[in-house]
């Protein structure tokens, strides 16, 4: 790995991937023709692009049960451990609908509702991704989402990955779709005859997912243009060399543009981790991607302290951020921008991936600087409720319909006025 000293400023290499034209091109072509052909668009493009030819894109219980034959007993078990550990975290995140009196009699809230629907696109291709399923469709169950829909790719064989199958229903989907790709997307945004649209799309996918999401977005809502993984590992003299590797390469293994940072100030670290990591190269079984990954997109950053060190995090705002250093909680306030934090030499990435129960949907290409992880706020909505009492109108709605004006609403001061008139019409009446 290239080691760098910090002088001034951190740059880091990522990959933002917004297509070539042609990739452009062919989903929006793709969009268009599921909007107007449906079904029949859904299987000359699954045909064309999966190899498969289907009789019917839902998944049914007999698949869903050849599933769990499949899948080792223990791996099941671990897959709703899992499941439970996701569920009790984000059950944390829930909110309520709230309101407040004031003392003129006027009532302001706060009206929580979760969406109608919500479509949750899991990849395919080389590997199958229960996590993925979890981590989507777990949050969008706590925060009450009625109708959840999974659309994965089939395998040439016409069906689904098993252990996708077992998370999802394990994770409580009911409606479960055999189509991938920008027509997937296309599906759920625009509904077909066998798929009804939903409001919000998320999961991950490949660069022509990525691009139907974002042509999509704004006639539905979507998670986010997720980019390759990224991890920065903050350590010091502490931290183990080989351990620090491991975890770098972790990441490194996901796709040759994900990029993986050590920020250290010990440069006998820097050094010791930059052998270690091409010693464990050596041993990986996706040694090829995760060595492109390294050479294209991973560095070594020495800094003159500890303190560079979290500020040239900071900069970073990384997806993943480990802190591997002596008195690591310490660290964790000065710390302000990363999808998520672990904190000590235990707190290894993958736990964060699978297990520990927070989310592994995170914000990448630098955009932790105002983006958070997927939860449960995002398959809610909020309105805000207004209750104004006869007292706080003539209190204020001069003042309301004097704001107007200075607007050029004369409407808008007119709304209010006339409430006004009117009450003093019926006083001047009664009286």
């Amino acid at each position: 790995m290239k080691i760098v000293r910090i002088s001034d400023e951190v740059t880091i290499k990522r990959s933002i991937d917004t297509g070539t034209t042609e990739q452009q091109a062919i989903v929006k072509t793709i969009i268009a023709d599921v909007r107007t052909q449906g079904d029949e668009a859904l299987h000359v493009y699954t045909e064309k692009f999966d190899r498969v030819n289907l009789s019917t894109f839902s998944v049914t219980n007999k698949e869903i049960e050849e599933a769990y034959e499949k899948v080792d007993q223990r791996f099941i078990s671990i897959i709703r451990e899992a499941a439970a550990n996701i569920r009790s975290f984000h059950e944390k995140q829930l909110r309520s609908s709230w309101m407040t009196t004031e003392d003129n009699g006027t009532l302001l809230g706060q009206k929580i509702t979760p969406l109608d629907s919500v479509g949750v696109y899991v990849p395919g291709g080389t590997a199958a991704y229960p996590s993925s399923v979890l981590m989507n469709v777990i949050p969008a169950k706590v925060a009450g989402v009625e109708r959840i829909v999974m659309v994965s790719p089939p395998n040439a064989d016409g069906v689904v990955p098993a252990a996708v199958l077992v998370a999802a229903q394990e994770a409580g989907v009911k409606e479960i779709y055999k189509v991938g790709g920008a027509q997937a997307i296309a599906a759920l945004a625009y509904g077909t005859e066998s798929i009804a649209s939903v409001d919000k799309i998320t999961g991950p996918g490949n660069i022509f997912v990525a691009l139907a999401k974002r042509e999509v977005f704004g006639d539905v809502d979507i998670d986010m243009i997720a980019g390759p993984s990224e991890i920065a590992i903050l350590a010091d003299e502490t931290a183990r060399a080989d351990e620090v590797a491991a975890d770098l390469l972790s990441q490194a293994e996901h796709d040759p543009r994900a990029c993986s940072v050590l920020v250290t100030p010990s440069m006998v670290l820097a050094e010791e981790v930059a052998a270690e990591v091409e010693k464990q190269l050596t041993m990986l079984p996706r040694q090829e991607i995760a060595a492109r990954s390294i050479a294209d997109y991973g560095a070594i950053y020495v800094t003159a302290d500890i303190d560079e060190a979290v500020e040239t995090v900071n900069q970073l705002a990384p997806e993943h951020l480990e802190v591997i250093t002596e008195n690591a909680l310490e660290l964790l306030g000065k710390i302000r921008h990363a999808g998520a934090i672990f904190i000590g030499r235990y707190s290894s990435e993958p736990v964060g991936d699978y297990f520990a129960g927070p989310n592994h949907v995170l914000p990448t290409n630098g955009t932790a600087r105002f983006s958070s992880p997927l939860n449960v706020d995002d398959f809610q909505k909020k309105s805000s409720v207004i209750i104004y009492s006869e007292r706080a109108l003539k209190e204020n709605g001069a003042k309301i319909a004097a704001f107007a004006r200075m607007e050029g609403l004369e409407a808008h001061a007119r709304a209010v006025e006339i409430r006004l008139k009117n009450d003093r019409s019926v006083t001047k009446k009664g009286s």
